[in-house]
C-alpha cells in the first residue's frame, strides 16, 4: 500500500494551509514527540493501492480526542497475550501541546510497510504477513535485539523472564489466547492476528465482529480505536478516515509507511 501521493489543494481537502501550519505547530510542541508526527490530509490516502498482498490489508485508527488515558487497551493486550506487568506491547503516554494542553498518545506496533525491524532481523524472525501485519516467528528469534534498536516507535519488547502463570490483568480484562513465549526473545503487538485468522475462517469481519477484532479495540470504552481493512472503502477504518479532515502517521518522514493512523486533538488546530 502506497499512501504517499501528491498533496491536493486546500480546496480539495477542506484544510487551509493556515490550519495545516497551526496543527503542525501544535504537534511540534508535544513533549519529546515532535519527531514522531507528520501531517497527512485524508484526500491523499488511497488505501486500495500497494500493500504486501492481494487480500485484506489491516490497519488501525486512534482518535486522540476520544482517548481518555484509561489504559484499557494496554490491559486487554496484557491479558490476551499473558504479559507480566512490565511487558507492554501498547504504550499510553501523557503529552502536552505547545500551549500546555494535555492529550494521551497510545502507541501499539505501527505495522510499517517498510518496517526497520524486518529489514535488520538477521534470521527472518520478524516478517510481513501477506495482509501487512508485522509478526514474529519465536522459534527463529535469537534475542539479538536488533529489531528493538531499529524500531523508531519504541514498541518492541524483550522478554527477560520466564512466562508468568497468569497476567495480573487476567481475568478482569480478558484471558490468555496465545501460547507463552520463551525467555530471551523479542515480542510485539501483532494486531491480535490469532483473532483475525480465526474470525475470518468463521466468516467474521475484523473491525466489526468483536471476536475477530484486536483486543485493544474491543476494550476501548470510548471507541477511540477503529480497526479494519484499508483496502475496503466500507470498512470501519476507511469510513472513519474518510470522515476525518486530517490524519497523522508517526514518523512518516522516515518512509516507514505505518498502518496506524491518528486523528489529532481538535484544540491543536486552534493553536499557533
Amino acid at each position: 500500500m502506497n499512501t504517499q501521493q501528491t498533496q491536493p489543494t486546500p480546496e480539495q481537502n477542506n484544510t487551509s494551509r493556515r490550519d495545516f501550519l497551526k496543527v503542525a505547530g501544535g504537534l511540534a510542541g508535544a513533549a519529546g514527540l515532535a519527531q514522531f508526527f507528520s501531517l497527512q490530509t485524508l484526500a491523499v490516502r488511497d488505501a486500495s493501492s500497494g500493500g504486501h498482498g492481494e487480500g485484506p490489508q489491516w490497519g488501525m485508527l486512534v482518535d486522540i480526542d476520544l482517548c481518555i488515558g484509561c489504559n484499557y487497551c494496554t490491559y486487554a493486550c496484557q491479558a490476551v497475550n499473558n504479559l507480566a506487568e512490565d511487558m507492554r506491547y501498547n504504550v499510553v503516554t501523557t503529552e502536552t501541546t505547545e500551549s500546555g494542553a494535555e492529550f494521551f498518545l497510545s502507541r501499539p506496533c505501527m505495522h510499517c510497510e517498510e518496517a526497520p525491524c524486518v529489514h535488520v532481523c538477521p534470521v527472518g524472525a520478524t516478517y510481513h504477513r501477506p495482509d501487512g501485519i508485522v509478526t514474529m516467528d519465536y522459534d527463529l528469534c535469537i534475542g539479538c535485539r536488533y529489531c528493538q534498536v531499529a524500531c523508531p516507535y519504541d514498541v518492541r519488547v524483550f522478554n527477560w523472564s520466564d512466562p508468568v502463570a497468569d497476567s495480573p490483568r487476567s481475568p478482569n480484562f480478558g484471558v490468555q489466547e496465545v501460547p507463552n513465549r520463551p525467555r530471551g526473545v523479542m515480542e510485539k503487538c501483532t494486531f491480535c492476528e490469532h483473532r483475525i485468522d480465526a474470525g475470518t475462517e468463521r466468516g467474521l469481519t475484523p473491525g466489526v465482529d468483536e471476536a475477530a477484532t484486536p483486543a485493544c479495540v474491543v476494550a476501548c470504552p470510548t471507541g477511540a480505536r477503529v480497526f479494519g481493512d484499508l483496502k475496503d472503502e466500507h470498512s470501519p477504518i476507511s469510513v472513519a478516515l474518510h470522515e476525518a479532515k486530517v490524519s497523522l502517521r508517526l514518523r512518516e518522514d522516515l518512509s516507514t509507511s505505518p498502518r496506524v493512523y491518528y486523528i489529532p486533538p481538535a484544540n491543536m488546530a486552534e493553536e499557533g
